[in-house]
């Protein structure tokens, strides 16, 4: 590989890394429609290489939880269309008949191997409410300590744009935080992350090892996606960035490669692992990639060393321009002058009150908005910083 190259990182050794991934207890592994089916259809041959693959890792004492995509790729044949639909309704359609026989299909190869399965729909929305979130927990983790395969997808039946997560690469990403895995495998129809799309550029070149995903990683990664699924490259790094900002490790390898998942725990060189940052607790995971943010603060830079380096709550005087509409407790970024997201918290405020309150001092809030519940717009303990 050219080292001289500004999106290759060489400050490790990709083999070094690969044994850490043998310590894994707890691995969420994320299929997408390209993988598992072909012209629409369920592929038979891959289920049966990936439940292999899983049930062998499973029986390896790791706890497994699938995510997978596939149920609008397996049900519009089944519903006599011609062509994966394009409007809402028959997506949904698609989705309802697809998901009975992509479940099927999955049950009864687990069963060859004496594995329970349970099926998990989700939207966005029971990751953005927090009492449903701690519910999905104490579901996945019963699933778990009794032994069952949890298999989750989007509800796509039931969702609209203003709930539904939209690809089930950031799903992946969502759950790995929820169950707090160690590590999520994303299988792709490609060999894991290029300097460039290899389809094409010929000469680009895989990484094995992503130590930050650098805005020349960000580039690198173009729009591209393929007509049976919604993720491309790009959906892949956001499931990266939102593993690697927890703390836990992600691996991008290629769906067809056998027994692909087993290799990779043995710390075989296959595709592409992103090394994680440091990890944080549950809770700020949940605050910082578990819901999305309303609304957003820009700050001066006496607010953004306040947070970074004095480890301080956002006071109303360091705000210098509110955006968006939030109401009390939405997450909201907080944003250098200059652009950056560098953090994000629950606010304390609604988007009112805090554009009121921007540039005024604590001692100003009664008298500007007749009552003073909280001295700071976002806590420390509801405040997380983004690498």
């Amino acid at each position: 590989m050219n080292s001289s190259s500004p999106i290759v990182q060489n400050r490790c050794n990709p083999v070094e890394q690969r044994a850490r991934l043998g310590d894994v207890r707890r691995i969420v592994v994320k299929v997408g429609s390209s993988t598992i089916t072909t012209d629409g259809v369920l592929n038979e041959a891959a289920l049966d290489g990936l439940v292999h693959d899983l049930a062998l890792v499973k029986q390896d004492g790791v706890e497994v939880i699938l995510v997978t995509s596939g149920a609008i790729a397996a049900g519009w044949p089944q519903l006599g269309l011609r062509q994966r639909p394009n409007t809402l309704p028959r997506l949904q359609a698609a989705a309802a008949t697809g998901q009975i026989l992509l479940m099927t299909a999955y049950r009864e190869r687990f069963s060859n191997y004496g594995q329970n399965v349970a099926l998990m729909l989700l939207t966005r929305d029971d990751f953005s409410n927090r009492k449903r979130y701690t519910r999905m927990n104490d579901t996945l983790r019963a699933l778990l300590n009794l032994g069952v395969i949890p298999i989750i997808n989007e509800n796509d039946t039931v969702a609209i744009e203003e709930i539904k997560v939209g690809d089930n690469d950031t799903l992946s990403a969502y759950v790995t935080n929820l169950a707090q895995a160690e590590l999520l495998v994303i299988l792709s129809d490609q060999p894991g992350f290029f300097t460039a799309d290899p389809r094409y550029t010929p000469n680009s070149e895989l990484i094995h090892t992503v130590n930050t995903i650098s805005e020349e990683i960000w580039q690198a990664a173009g729009e591209a996606g393929t007509t049976s699924g919604t993720g491309g490259m790009v959906t892949k790094l956001k499931a990266a960035d939102i593993v690697t900002g927890s703390g836990e490790m992600m691996v991008l390898a290629d769906g067809q490669e056998p027994l692909v998942v087993t290799r990779l725990l043995k710390g075989e060189l296959l595709g592409t692992l992103f090394l994680p940052h440091e990890r944080i607790s549950g809770r700020k995971r949940w605050i910082a990639y578990s819901r999305p943010p309303k609304g957003r603060l820009i700050l001066d830079d006496g607010a953004r060393n306040a947070l970074i380096q004095g480890g301080k709550s956002l006071l109303p005087a360091g705000i210098r321009r509110v955006e968006g509409n939030f109401d009390y407790s939405d997450t909201v970024s907080c944003l250098t002058e200059n652009g950056v997201e560098f953090a994000r918290g629950l606010a304390n405020y609604n988007a009112v009150e805090t554009a009121k309150l921007a540039g005024k001092q604590t001692t100003d809030i009664e008298k500007i908005l007749g009552y003073r519940d909280y001295d700071e717009i976002i806590h420390r303990d509801n405040l997380v910083l983004l690498d």
